[in-house]
């Protein structure tokens, strides 16, 4: 009989694949993978360990899991990725219930790992050097929609940004070669997939270590062209490097989203350079002006931090003013968390938990009147929509535009889709034009065209 596996991923999108990865190696070598964890002989837990919110809902979920020993059929628990990798030693003492802890750089051994744990169960901790890299070759079992992928074309870090314990947990950047990922590009389109999300900690140092003379440019140049693929988006994109010939591809190239992320964390020099993040409050300010002038159309995403060590009141403010000028399409924004390892958790000038709270309070109340202007502003508009998915009780199609990435944006509510209480010819994935006619903080509604 089949062992029944059940995996919980935890995280980003980057997470994501290596749980998709570990579910493809799984079921290649026969086991039976359950979606309900109450089911599964065996239950693999994913986490994450980026900021302390993070590591609670990685322990939470751990211990929650673990009554299933008692009260359901598991008999294996696993923890992987980065909560092991980074506290592997305190973890076997404070959470018995765990036969297994993985780290980030073990993932194509789980099958491995599984098979010697049954011979010698007194080896609980498997955590090395991060290195591992996959290619097209490598099983995945995907479980975001079978329109929509994320694609890990590189891994690691090799900045060293004072408030961040990445590079520790993933090890140095390392790119895929160009011609994996097109295969994989490639096959992910065989299967229906129409849209590509590139991500890796850093996106726009791909290549930049090969010998190869591989660089996102020659990448992008390389999977446009390949059928089926409508979509290309770009996640994670370091301010440093994005040159004239890259934002040009972007622009012209209509499979290319006009939609970048790209985490800038703060304006104030003073600020920037504690940080170690490398650029001026000037250069951040110029980096969005030059996107804007590039590709006028373009979606900005970018993520903040506030709440850093020694930010004073007058530095807060000028990041709001920022905001305010900039007037990001799309932001995410995190109060400072304090992460041992890193040179920001040593620094004096801690600020005060409730301060962190009423700062980001305030930025996220600014924000919410920013997006939702943008979104009024697209009132009477036709967009073009992908359908992502239908709610059966509300009898509405959910889908998004090109300028909202899948999981971290807002959505567009479809009025239309059903008649007479019946859906129409409407698959997921399909590309729908829709006019927009109300607008929320986040999210829009609008009506499909002919439908």
């Amino acid at each position: 009989m089949k062992e029944k596996v059940s995996i919980i991923s935890l995280g980003c999108a980057r997470n994501l694949v290596d749980t998709e990865v570990m579910a493809g190696l799984l079921q290649q070598d026969h086991y039976e993978m359950v979606s309900e964890p109450a089911e599964a002989d065996i239950v693999l837990i994913n986490t994450c360990s980026f900021i302390d919110a993070a590591k609670e809902e990685a322990v939470d979920t751990i211990l929650e899991t673990a009554r299933l020993k008692e009260e359901g059929r598991l008999q294996t628990l696993v923890v992987a990725g980065c909560l092991p990798q980074r506290y592997s030693q305190e973890l076997t003492s404070e959470l018995p219930e765990v036969d297994l802890f993985i780290g980030t750089g073990e993932v194509p051994r789980i099958v491995e790992i599984l098979r010697e744990h049954r011979a010698n169960k007194q080896k609980r901790l498997y955590i090395g050097v991060p290195r591992y890299l996959y290619d097209h070759g490598t099983p995945r079992l995907r479980t975001t929609p079978s329109h929509s992928a994320f694609l890990k074309v590189s891994e690691g870090c090799d900045h060293k940004c004072a408030f961040c314990i990445i590079p520790e947990l993933r090890g140095p950047h390392r790119s895929r070669p160009i011609d994996s990922i097109v295969k994989e590009t490639a096959i992910l389109a065989e299967t229906g997939v129409k849209e590509i999300n590139l991500i890796a900690q850093d996106l726009t140092a791909y290549g930049r270590e090969r010998r190869d003379g591989a660089t996102l440019y020659g990448l992008l140049k390389e999977m446009a062209p390949i059928a089926g693929v409508q979509w290309i988006r770009l996640l994670y994109a370091y301010p440093n490097f994005l040159d004239e010939p890259l934002l040009r591809l972007i622009r012209e190239n209509e499979k290319i989203c006009k939609y970048v992320d790209i985490p800038f964390q703060h304006v104030s020099g003073r600020i920037l350079r504690r940080m170690r993040r490398g650029k001026s409050g000037s250069a951040v300010r110029e980096t969005v002006a030059k996107l804007r002038r590039a590709i006028p159309e373009i979606t900005l995403r970018t993520s903040l931090i506030v709440g850093f060590p020694g930010e004073t009141e007058e530095e807060f403010r000028e990041l709001l003013d920022f905001v305010e000028e900039a007037r990001f399409d799309r932001l995410g924004v995190f109060k400072y968390s304090v992460e041992e390892g890193t040179a920001a958790a040593l620094m004096g000038d801690q600020i005060p938990e409730e301060e962190k709270e009423s700062r980001w309070q305030e930025i996220m109340e600014l924000q919410a009147e920013i997006s939702r202007s943008k979104n009024e502003s697209l009132i009477g508009t036709i967009q073009h929509v992908m359908v992502d998915a239908h709610d059966v009780e509300s009898k509405r199609f959910i889908g998004r535009t090109q300028a909202h990435a899948p999981e971290v944006d807002g959505v567009v509510y479809l009025e239309k889709g059903y008649t007479n209480g019946a859906r129409t010819e409407m698959r997921l994935g399909d590309m729908v034009d829709v006019r927009i006619n109300q607008a929320l903080d986040y999210d829009l509604i609008g009506a499909i065209l002919d439908a």
